[in-house]
């Protein structure tokens, strides 16, 4: 639905609740199943309580697969790291507003590395924070969950960002995909695709089932 197309939605697994000694294997399985990206969460136990992996993760995924690797920098400070990132494979690199003081050039700099440049914002921050980036933005990632922990419960809420963000994106002619992460499963994702979302950040939903290529078709909508 970028830019007014009504393409369908793409899926993008969280490899967060996998097994990481079978994370080769679980990423083949999901590529094999038809999803669209595979999302990365990075967490540094200081933006969020979690602490997860750095980019060599990012660099041995990238090996295996040649599905486009969004890695989502749930960390303070990600000005220090996404070369670090951009160098492991990333193809989309996402930061939060919330973490930086500089967000115009934090996001340039992403882009100079010849890596998307994506916005996240909490449930608890308005797209009004991100008004000044939104026209050189590649993606907006809105948590549709307090970000750091799996298997939480959609804030319904927050998909009137969702709303607001396809209607500046038309009104302004803007190019950014809109994408949701938390809480998506299939009893869900329709409420997030009716807002206007482009891309569903799905975890458990998916790697917690026994048949990713049915998760992943029912998602779809197929």
């Amino acid at each position: 639905m970028k830019g007014g197309k009504k393409d369908m939605v793409k899926i993008a697994p969280s490899i967060l609740q996998a097994d990481f000694a079978k994370m080769g294997d679980v990423i083949k399985d999901l590529e094999n199943a038809n999803c669209d990206i595979i999302h990365l969460d990075v967490m540094d136990g200081t933006f969020v309580n979690a602490i997860t992996f750095g980019p060599k993760m990012v660099r041995d995924i990238r090996k295996v697969t040649t599905l486009p690797l969004d890695v989502h920098l749930m960390i303070v400070n990600p000005e220090k790291h996404i070369e670090k990132f951009a160098n492991a494979g990333a193809d989309i690199i996402t930061i939060h507003q919330e973490a930086v003081d500089n967000l115009e050039e934090c996001l340039n700099t992403i882009k100079s590395k010849g890596v998307k440049s994506s916005v996240s914002i909490k449930p608890a921050t308005p797209v009004a924070a991100i008004l000044d980036v939104l026209p050189i933005v590649d993606m907006v990632l809105v948590m549709t969950v307090e970000p750091g922990k799996g298997g939480q419960s959609l804030i319904e809420e927050t998909l009137d960002k969702v709303k607001e963000l396809k209607r500046l994106r038309e009104e302004n002619h803007y190019s950014y995909d809109i994408q949701v992460d938390g809480g998506i499963k299939a009893n869900t994702k329709d409420k997030a695709i009716s807002a206007g979302v482009d891309i569903l950040v799905v975890g458990s939903a998916i790697t917690s089932s026994s048949d990713y290529t049915k998760a992943i078709k029912e998602l779809k909508g197929e």
